[in-house]
């Protein structure tokens, strides 16, 4: 909930299979070790720092499969040790068609992730979109983020947030796409503080400012982790967030998801799964909730080639449609 585009859309998943939106782009994921608990926060039982109020849910949501359909190659370059390009061609009869270019630019030898080295990415498709993502590490505590969305030729995102890391607490501040010409702003700032090593509690504040309309909406927030297992909690004005994750063992992960939206007055419930199995080098996420939706992906590892293949098929039984996805990753 810590980008714009969260704050536009109520709680739950942003796509659901059978959505009239596209599949969303990567863009939006951060680097592996930009969650990660810092260095310096794991010293004489103190207790964790509880990294960002956005990831909380992570876990859990990491085990569902994400929505594939018609046919996509996706094909990865590395040119050197910090700079990466990717090309992505999605054919669909449902979706409109497209390109998509992107390129990172982030410092992944271990000489640059031990100095928290910037990360800068980009994304253009087929119609003139731009998406532009900029991580940077002020100082050791603290991390600045900007993010520039446009659609064509219209900008409909421009944020900036920065967070700090203490020994035992996360505080962040973010700014949402400022308009002094019609005085329109969003403003959200996160809070995480470690009680316990396994408890974390916190909140969300988001204020909203525009000619015709002011209010804002606080969020409380929850998470207990045991070794095995965690569960984190959402709740506020704007509805309720829940999500349990498991894991069984090295092969099985399991996840349950309870959404609420106060403003769309609907429920979802959700349960997913992810099975490895090392051997045959593939991976399966299935996924069934009570909207009747069941879907399943498998990720086969073409070795040695350096290739991905991936199958996905999506039922609606309520609405009685099929999506069916076929995809290669390349890199």
């Amino acid at each position: 909930m810590g980008s714009v585009l969260a704050l536009s859309s109520g709680p739950g998943h942003q796509n659901w299979p059978f959505s009239p939106d596209p599949p969303p782009s990567h863009w939006n994921a951060h680097p592996a070790h930009w969650d990660s608990p810092p260095r310096w926060e794991r010293r004489d039982g103190r207790l964790p720092n509880p990294g960002s109020f956005h990831s909380l849910h992570r876990g859990c949501k990491d085990v569902f499969p994400q929505q594939i359909e018609g046919v996509k190659m996706i094909l990865n370059k590395t040119l050197s040790s910090f700079f990466k390009v990717s090309h992505a061609l999605h054919l669909s009869a449902v979706s409109p068609s497209y390109y998509r270019f992107h390129v990172e630019h982030l410092q992944s030898d271990d000489y640059s992730k031990d100095k928290d080295a910037p990360a800068l990415i980009g994304e253009m498709d087929s119609s003139g979109s731009l998406n532009a993502h900029a991580l940077l590490h002020l100082t050791e505590r603290v991390r600045a983020r900007s993010v520039f969305q446009t659609q064509q030729s219209q900008f409909v995102t421009w944020q900036f947030e920065t967070e700090y890391r203490g020994n035992d607490f996360t505080a962040a501040v973010t700014v949402a796409n400022p308009d002094i010409l019609r005085e329109s702003v969003i403003l959200v700032a996160h809070f995480l503080q470690s009680v316990s090593s396994g408890l974390v509690l916190g909140g969300e504040l988001v204020y909203h400012r525009g000619r015709a309309e002011e209010g804002g909406i606080l969020t409380l927030a929850g998470q207990y982790s045991r070794p095995n297992w965690v569960a984190t909690l959402n709740a506020g004005k704007g509805g309720a967030h829940a999500s349990y994750y498991h894991r069984a063992n090295k092969q099985i992960q399991v996840g349950v998801e309870f959404e609420a939206s106060t403003r769309t007055q609907e429920t979802t419930t959700s349960f997913g799964y992810q099975m490895e199995l090392p051997e045959a080098n593939m991976v399966f996420r299935g996924m069934i909730n009570s909207r009747c939706i069941i879907g399943g992906v498998l990720e086969k590892r073409l070795t040695p080639l350096p290739a991905t293949l991936i199958m996905g098929a999506f039922v609606n039984h309520r609405g009685d449609k099929l999506q069916v996805g076929l995809g290669v990753n390349v890199g």
